[in-house]
């Protein structure tokens, strides 16, 4: 803290010193809307700044007068003349460009790929992601960010992410700055964010600024919609298996804004008068089958100065059936979901100095619940899980000159696990009441870090240099962990880029989790005396250029080593942490990647879209797994193809599609099994329970590679009171029969006998080609 604070003082007295400073904020014209990476370029010296997540900018310039054009991808240009004969504030509001033309031939594009100094980060605007084919209709962030190089799927149809050879759990996804540690709904099908709500979606997949910490692969920074400070406006959807609606207006026109926006699966409300009917006479039938989500956010502009932001996020999945007849009821089901909070204060303090203050709290919970009451007597099972934390961070922004964007601050949290119990209530037979409790207690820690980075200028060679400084205590052990960052670009005369960048990264919460479906009975827990942080470091080097004004390309390379990476051991299970400690069940090892990636993207006109392609290879090793043999990751896919391509046939009808092709998961099979029975006339004389299994190694074999087409049309409509739109979709277009499980077979009649039986593995597809039709609107 006293480095922070020198470092501080000395930043504040450059500015006492410093003149000729142009500063504010850089905004939608029509909502207010802060706009994040807007390009502020002065066109006499050549001099620019970048606006950051809260659209703050600031530009120091000799000259006492500059001429500054202010651009932002799909909005119109402001050039204008400024005096700075002292340092000023000069706000801007940009105005949507909904020429199609004029789209096309506009020749700002804010800053280049081959001008930033962060490689391995990707910007997705949402108005980009709600035009990609979606599973019956419901447009979702997170299969969006599948279709990007270095980043891959659970499986068939599933929202996990896993980035450069990493697990869904080495990836920070923070929704306004809160971590969020559920992203999924229905067992991964879908995920919690709507897009409706969401205002910018960026992925740091490696070379992670000094900033960024507590996770080993990547970093998902979503930002909800501001609120609209100028007028209200209202949009929505209706689609198979959702509705949602989204508000938004000005509580006070340009001081005060409130958004709400809503989602919910109806399900159940369709199967439930079905079951009913089918139930059998004098027996009711009862279902419970649905997901929602609500975000809210309200901002204040108390002046020029200074903004306070509320943010709150509820989602939750309720899965539950319960059957009651005249001898009683039974029933049970699972609830799993995830609230965030977050109070923020933005505060410019200087034309050169920006601060925001965040406090933040978030809570993810998983209850399974399973009664039956029959007579005079009860039974109730309850086993629940979870995670809570509470925390707060100052990050501030300090730009003296355009050579120099000095980033330093710090943040805490408390984390409070609880990793498994049951609790059972009841009576017995004899009405005497009785309470349970077994399992897992509650675990607590705390987590700290400081970090300084600054993203400095020298000539052609741009460097980005920083330290982050990490602090992790439970239980009285205590972990510190210093991690330098490192990340260069040197710009050559021809507008070639050439990058390259060094992270090193800790992380003290690890997911207890299988290969196969991410479910909601994964476990969150925290590194403790045996347990240590898993760890990694990776290093990337690529290239990027823009061509034609319209196509960026980048190519990168990369590898990366993890140390203590955590998986249960053979046999084990979430369940048996009830019979023993949580720590007693896993085991710790080794894991390294690496790859290269191809992104072509273009950006705006009438075709916009990408093409992404990795070649990776991706391993894990533990001691007390494989029989301490290297083994491939069950995620490791060696190629991995996608392309995107959304076309504006008119101003009302737009045609996308996209492709996807990958090599298939790793799997395990047996390949021999033994016994402890007897063997006679080639006979077998045993149980199946005597008979053990086993491969010749882990993930060993492939499953069939996995390839598919989704297609839409959308025909929208404008009205008097805004815009309506038709969307029609076709998910695996050609219906192609992707695996997504394997189960082995074997013939009746041969199961005892180790000459004939004959077993063959077939691979089973869920979702064949699926139609979807949504209808969407929107008021202003």
């Amino acid at each position: 803290m006293r480095l922070l604070f020198t470092l501080f003082s000395l930043m504040a007295c450059t500015y006492v010193l410093a003149q000729g400073t142009i500063s504010g904020t850089i905004r939608d014209a029509a909502t207010g809307e802060p706009l994040l990476t807007a390009n502020v370029l002065d066109l006499n010296s050549g001099s620019g700044a970048i606006s950051n997540t809260y659209g703050f900018y600031s530009l120091t310039l000799e000259d006492k007068t500059a001429r500054l054009r202010f651009s932002y991808i799909g909005y119109q240009s402001i050039d204008t003349t400024v005096q700075l004969l002292t340092s000023r504030t000069f706000d801007v509001a940009l105005r949507p460009t909904v020429d199609l033309k004029t789209i096309e031939v506009t020749s700002d594009r804010g800053e280049r790929i081959e001008q930033k100094t962060q490689m391995s980060q990707m910007e997705i605007p949402v108005a980009q992601i709600k035009k990609i084919p979606a599973l019956l209709g419901e447009v979702d962030v997170l299969k969006a960010l599948q279709l990007l190089p270095g980043v891959q799927s659970g499986g068939e149809g599933t929202t996990g992410l896993y980035v450069r050879g990493g697990s869904p759990d080495q990836n920070l996804v923070l929704l306004d700055g809160v971590p969020i540690y559920n992203v999924s709904h229905v067992l991964g099908i879908f995920s919690v964010f709507n897009a409706d709500a969401l205002r910018n979606v960026t992925l740091t997949k490696g070379g992670f600024p000094a900033r960024y910490g507590g996770r080993l692969s990547s970093v998902l920074e979503i930002n909800m919609k501001e609120g609209n400070l100028k007028k209200w406006e209202a949009e929505g959807s209706v689609g198979l298996i959702s509705s949602k609606l989204t508000v938004s207006g000005p509580l006070k026109k340009d001081k005060t804004s409130i958004l709400v926006s809503g989602r919910r699966t109806y399900a159940d409300l369709i199967a439930r008068p079905l079951l009913r009917k089918q139930a059998a006479e004098g027996r009711d039938l009862d279902l419970d089958l649905y997901f929602y989500d609500l975000n809210a956010k309200l901002q204040h502009k108390i002046n020029d100065d200074h903004r306070i932001f509320l943010s709150f996020y509820n989602g939750n999945d309720v899965f539950g059936t319960s059957f009651k007849d005249d001898a009683g009821e039974v029933g049970g089901g699972t609830n799993w979901g995830n609230l965030l909070s977050a109070a923020r204060w933005n505060w410019q303090i200087s034309p050169k100095l920006f601060l925001n203050t965040t406090a933040t709290y978030s809570r993810y919970n998983i209850d399974v619940d399973a009664f039956i009451t029959q007579n005079s007597t009860r039974f109730n099972s309850l086993y629940r899980s979870g995670i809570t934390d509470l925390g707060a961070k100052v990050d501030f922004d300090f730009i003296p000159n355009p050579r120099h964007y000095v980033r330093f601050g710090g943040a805490y949290t408390n984390h409070k696990y609880s990793p498994g119990a049951v609790t059972r209530i009841g009576n017995d037979a004899e009405e005497i009441d009785f309470e349970e409790r077994f399992g897992n207690i509650d675990v607590h820690s705390n987590e700290a870090y400081a970090y300084v980075e600054d993203d400095l200028r020298l000539g052609a060679l741009k460097v980005n240099a920083g330290l982050h400084f990490s602090l992790f205590n439970t239980e009285g052990t205590t972990y510190t962990s210093l991690q330098p960052r490192l990340g260069l670009r040197y710009l050559m005369d021809n507008d070639l880029s050439l990058k390259a960048s060094f992270s090193s990264m800790q992380q003290y919460v690890n997911l207890l989790t299988s290969e196969a479906l991410s479910l909601p009975t994964d476990l969150w827990v925290p590194s403790t005396s045996t347990i240590r942080p898993q760890e990694s470091w990776q290093v990337a080097i690529g290239t990027a250029k823009t061509f034609k004004d319209e196509y960026e390309v980048s190519i990168e390379g990369f590898y990366k080593e993890m140390n203590n990476v955590i998986s249960y051991k053979e046999g084990a299970t979430f369940l048996g942490n009830l019979n023993k400690g949580w720590q007693e069940q896993v085991t710790q090892g080794d894991g390294e990647s690496y790859g290269a990636e191809v992104f072509v993207q273009r950006k705006r006109g009438r075709f916009t879209g990408w093409l992404g392609y990795t070649l990776s290879w991706n391993w894990r090793q533990f001691d007390q797994i494989n029989s301490g043999e290297r083994f491939p990751f069950r995620y490791d896919r060696r190629h991995d193809l996608s392309i995107v391509g959304n076309y504006d046939l008119s101003e009302r009808t737009q045609l996308s599609a996209a492709f996807v092709y990958g090599t298939g998961n790793a799997v395990s099979l047996p390949t021999y099994q033994y016994g402890t029975g007897t063997r006679g006339n080639n006979q077998y004389i045993g149980s199946n329970n005597d008979r053990i299994e086993n491969g010749i190694g882990k993930n060993a074999f492939r499953m069939t590679n996995y390839h598919r087409l989704d297609v839409s049309i959308r025909f929208s409509k404008p009205k008097k009171w805004g815009e309506r739109a038709w969307v029609f979709g076709l998910y695996n277009a050609y219906s192609h029969a992707n695996p997504y499980f394997l189960a082995i077979r074997e013939e009746p009649g041969t199961i005892f006998n180790f000459n004939n039986s004959k077993r063959s593995v077939r691979e089973y597809s869920i979702l064949p080609l699926i139609p979807s039709i949504s209808y969407q609107f929107k008021f202003f």
